[in-house]
């Protein structure tokens, strides 16, 4: 333990959790906010010498820690802070309980892991792959190590940003020759091997080398020599993972084999496309024995000659194989708590070994005894009943049903969690923090099957337990009733969910700041529900500078920061501010096309309201190509029957009616009529508004009669929908008795209209 060293007279180092050729990764607690975080500390930047290497390097340095501190994703680490101090670089990210594949694997006596676990773990690193490569960000050193597992499951990227700085530190291919070793290549794509360029696809390869092993217990090429890896990867087709594992699914090594093709063109295009081939694969039900038998020792892959492969690189000449993932941690400390180190293991976070499970009597387990190595379970004391099951068992629910949720499951993930959450409670008691994950979780399913007043329940429920058992500033108690707010804001109780997004707030200002990525979420959503309780210039005002806070702290293309512009330019447009809020729609347009893509679902939402607000504005010529191009896009996106698809097409046919070419609105609006019927329903609101259009344009084109047809129809449908006295019945009706006054049929309309109006109980609409 050391409590003397201090960065930046904020971070107190506590105790070496990781060691490695970059540095060393120390469990700290931060005096500023009081928590625990993780210190990563790179080697001091003297030790290079140059000085103007020193002034680049501390530039990229900032540069790749920024992009990794804007990160936000649930399977990538959390980077808190970033500096130097006294020629240190440093990094601050949280905490995390759990352990990496290595230790896993390790653990396991270097056996293979579950079918199951294997795919669970896969889907979570696509999905974090997906969404880092969207944003051009490449890892370049994705290794078991490097991919944590928490103890509520959840699967973690570590050292996004930072990998790709390696290249500048020393720990590089191209700095070898100098003396440094490069460390382990186990996991390298052949690219990467060959100093060629290298895309999001070595990633892919690279997980593909870690899925291996994950099925296998071994790396593709493991041969005990530096040639023979290298050259694997090079030259080598890898053995079928079947080899080593018969009872191995068929789909799943063909996947992993098409991830270790050696041309990147042959692997799957995006790591979008991977997680969708994993998914099919998770809606299978694969019986393999968790405990399979180690499989056998991997066939040789040729070894490079004595002297050097002439068409491997010049840095390579001196490689060694390094340490796969069941190398132990490295332990003591030596000199300073980031002086210099020999070796890079990648255990560097999280070390917390979960709780040991008392045996049967209540003596709990000896030291070397291995977790989950319990004979069966125990019950509380002070319970009676069944005995609760043991803690693995849990945990194994714990992650079929989150899986269940990643299918889009939402019924069976509600119910699995719910039960989880009786078991949990029964084993650990209500309040303790596995039994309230559950309970959120199942929150959560309950937000996505729309029943939002059971998940205020749960929500509640679950904030109420947290502020018990962590306290009622701790951010897991905050994060529970920031979500209450949500579905109360959901419920249409917006003053409630302000009074409770307004404490939320406060607590999250006073215990992490008022620039902290949770804070000004938090402010995010304050200033939406603001604009529900008709509060508009409120809304605008502290969306406005919810943007710049964003900014300053993500960058001004973050995603977030994009969120909450599209949010001020909505704010504007409810103050018919419409010049205004078309330049900011129009700006985040633009930003979204650079960060996602210009058919990105975010993009085409900017798009249309771009669009929209040209209309507003009476610009209906650049309204109309707008609605074009956006329908276009969509087509491309989506197809041509998706609703967003048809949203823009009836963008096409209302502009084409303001230019007066009503033939060409009339069959635009019909068209768009008949699929939101066939795709939505007949009854549904959109239907009967495109419906709605076409009656208009009928009746621009004199053709009365067809129209009275189509008014009644949207009249009747809204008033067996809304009842007779919806505004929007009513409106229908006046639509209906227009029709008549024009068909010479004058005293129908008179009753008609006599009729509304006896109904009309609203104020502010003209009965002509």
């Amino acid at each position: 333990m050391v409590d003397t060293v201090l960065i930046q007279d904020r971070y107190q180092l506590r105790e070496r959790i990781g060691r490695g050729g970059m540095g060393e990764v120390w469990r700290a607690h931060d005096h500023a906010l009081d928590r625990e975080v993780a210190v990563k500390c790179l080697k001091p930047l003297e030790c290079h010498g140059d000085r103007s290497f020193i002034r680049v390097l501390r530039e990229r340095f900032r540069r790749e820690a920024r992009v990794a501190a804007s990160l936000q994703h649930p399977g990538v680490t959390v980077v808190h802070d970033f500096g130097t101090d006294d020629g240190v670089l440093f990094l601050v990210m949280e905490l995390l309980d759990g352990h990496n594949l290595s230790q896993l694997l390790q653990e396991n006596g270097q056996r293979p892991l579950p079918v199951r676990e294997i795919l669970d773990i896969a889907g979570q690193v696509a999905a974090a792959l997906a969404y880092t490569h969207q944003r051009d960000i490449v890892h370049r050193d994705l290794k078991p190590a490097n991919v944590m597992r928490t103890a509520s499951g959840d699967v973690k990227i570590c050292d996004f940003g930072i990998a790709h700085l390696n290249h500048d530190i020393g720990v590089s291919s191209r700095l070898t020759s100098g003396g440094i070793a490069m460390g382990t290549p186990h996991y390298m794509s052949p690219e990467q091997i060959g100093g060629a360029y290298v895309d999001h696809r070595s990633d892919l390869y690279s997980l593909g080398c870690v899925l291996y092993e994950m099925a296998t217990g071994t790396p593709p090429f493991d041969d005990g020599d530096a040639w023979a890896v290298l050259v694997g990867h090079r030259d080598t087709p890898p053995e079928p993972p079947r080899s080593h594992r018969t009872e191995l699914p068929e789909p799943l090594e063909r996947l992993i084999l098409t991830l270790l093709a050696k041309e990147p063109g042959e692997r799957p295009p995006n790591a979008s496309a991977l997680g969708r081939e994993l998914a099919a694969l998770r809606a299978g039900e694969w019986a393999v024995d968790p405990l399979a038998p180690p499989p056998g020792p991997s066939s040789e892959a040729p070894l490079g000659p004595p002297g050097g492969d002439a068409r491997l690189p010049a840095w390579s000449s001196g490689i060694t194989t390094g340490r796969k993932a069941s190398h132990p941690v490295a332990s003591g400390v030596t000199g300073r708590a980031y002086g210099p180190v020999p070796e890079l293991t990648g255990q560097w976070t999280g070390l917390v070994q979960p709780p040991l499970v008392a045996a049967p009597g209540g003596v709990p387990p000896g030291p070397g005894t291995p977790p989950g190595a319990v004979s069966g379970p125990v019950p509380r004391p002070g319970t009676s009943g069944p005995a609760p099951e043991p803690a693995t068992t849990l945990a194994d629910r714990h992650q079929r049903a989150l899986s269940l949720g990643r299918l889009g499951r939402w019924h069976e993930a509600e119910a699995a969690h719910r039960a989880l959450a009786t078991a949990r409670q029964h084993a650990l008691g209500a309040d303790h923090p596995d039994t309230l994950a559950s309970r959120y979780e199942a929150g959560f399913a309950l937000c996505r099957l729309g029943r939002y007043a059971d998940a205020a329940r749960a929500y509640e429920q679950v904030a109420a337990g947290r502020g018990r058992r962590l306290g009622p500033d701790h951010a897991e108690t905050l994060a529970a009733r920031q979500e209450t707010a949500y579905v109360l804001g959901r419920l249409g109780r917006h003053t409630e969910a302000h009074q409770v997004y307004s404490a939320v707030l406060e607590a999250r200002v006073r215990t992490m700041g008022a620039d902290h990525p949770h804070t000004l979420r938090c402010r995010h959503n304050l200033a939406f529900n603001l604009s529900r309780l008709g509060r508009l210039e409120d809304s605008y005002r502290m969306a406005h500078e919810v943007a710049g806070a964003r900014a300053r702290v993500l960058g001004a293309d973050h995603p977030d920061t994009l969120v909450t512009r599209y949010e001020v330019a909505y704010a504007l447009g409810r103050l018919e501010r419409w010049d205004a809020a078309l330049r900011a729609y129009q700006e985040v347009t633009e930003a979204r096309v650079r960060t996602l893509g210009a058919d990105h679902p975010d993009t085409l939402a900017a798009h249309y309201e771009a669009a929209l607000c040209l209309g507003r504005l009476g610009r209906t010529e650049e309204a109309l190509a707008a609605y074009r191009e956006l329908a276009a896009a969509r087509t491309r996106a989506h197809g041509s029957a998706h609703p967003e698809t048809l949203r823009a097409r009836h963008g096409v046919g209302v502009n084409l009616g303001r230019l007066g070419r009503w033939e060409e609105a009339w069959s635009e609006a019909t068209e768009v009529a008949g699929a939101r019927a066939h795709v939505l329903g007949p009854d549904h609101p959109d239907t009967l508004v495109s419906l709605r259009e076409s009656a208009v344009a009928l009746g621009r084109l004199g053709r009365w009669g067809e129209a009275l047809e189509a008014y009644r129809q949207v009249a009747d449908a809204r008033q067996r929908l809304l009842g007779a006295e919806h505004p929007d019945a009513l409106r229908s009706r006046y639509d209906e008795a227009h029709c008549l006054e024009r068909l010479g049929r004058a005293r129908a309309a008179a009753r008609l209209y006599e009729q509304v109006d006896a109904l009309r109980r609203w104020p502010g609409v003209s009965p002509r």
